[in-house]
């Protein structure tokens, strides 16, 4: 039984409320698969979970996709940035870039990660009597996003679905358990499926990320695969550079995760 760890709300009080014996069995342990690119809040935050969970949280993840990304590159190392950019097509109409980097960055890693732990080879099959239980952190008020495994030997679960709890919900219970601790926003700095409340916030208040945001996004433009597309690839649905943006003031939006295809990011 292991936990998918985004180091954000969802998974963090699941993780949370299984250390309380509220959700059962207790898991073996969470993994949380790091992108490379996270905000220091998480990274922090994933630090102290790991003091709060009697469990513990094995940490993975290979390759930085920023790095991938400035290299105009994909986990593999081809030719081709697998984040979701915006373009401007050469008849100039908008276009999103195919995504593959949850699969990438985070499920494969996982994958791999409890194939490892598993006991089991490079190309070994798993043998029909073994499966693993994946907690994952989405709850009713993203419930579009709950896939199946592709993998027969992982059967995909949802705790907060089961309990009907909602993200705000997880936040109250949280609150009322760690009154002087916040819970951070997981996702890469730079996701596209940023909203602009989330922009807001980062722009405001996280100016290390926002720089760090900034910089990719100019770079962005001048990666190969941004130059098959005249150069017009943008962080921002408004395609427009990130630096240039100045964003309001907004009442907070829910993640916009739910084209997302695994259902693992922003949790």
């Amino acid at each position: 039984t292991v936990i998918s760890l985004g180091g954000g709300v969802q998974s963090s009080v699941v993780s949370l409320m299984a250390a309380e014996g509220l959700i059962k069995p207790m898991p073996d342990f969470a993994v949380f698969a790091d992108t490379g690119w996270e905000p220091e809040a998480v990274y922090r935050h994933i630090d102290w979970l790991a003091e709060q969970l009697p469990f513990p949280i094995e940490h993975i993840g290979k390759r930085s996709i920023r790095e991938d990304i400035l290299a105009g590159t994909n986990s593999t190392g081809q030719q081709f940035t697998s984040i979701p950019a915006f373009v401007r097509s050469f008849n100039g109409k908008p276009a999103i870039v195919r995504r593959q980097c949850t699969r990438e960055y985070k499920l494969s890693p996982i994958e791999e990660e409890l194939r490892y732990l598993l006991g089991l080879g490079f190309g070994q099959r798993v043998p029909d009597e073994m499966f693993v239980e994946l907690w994952i952190g989405i709850s009713v008020d993203e419930a579009i996003r709950m896939k199946p495994s592709r993998q027969k030997w992982i059967v995909n679960r949802w705790p907060l679905i089961d309990l009907g709890l909602s993200r705000s919900d997880c936040i109250d219970w949280f609150i009322e358990r760690y009154p002087d601790r916040t819970l951070p926003r997981s996702a890469c700095i730079g996701c596209p499926y940023h909203t602009d409340a989330e922009w807001a916030h980062m722009q405001r208040y996280d100016p290390k990320s926002w720089a760090d945001a900034i910089s990719v996004d100019n770079a962005l433009r001048s990666t190969t695969r941004a130059k098959r597309f005249g150069g017009e690839m943008y962080l921002h649905s408004s395609m427009r550079p990130l630096g240039e943006i100045v964003f309001l003031p907004i009442q907070e939006q829910l993640p916009t995760f739910g084209e997302e295809c695994e259902g693992l990011c922003g949790v």
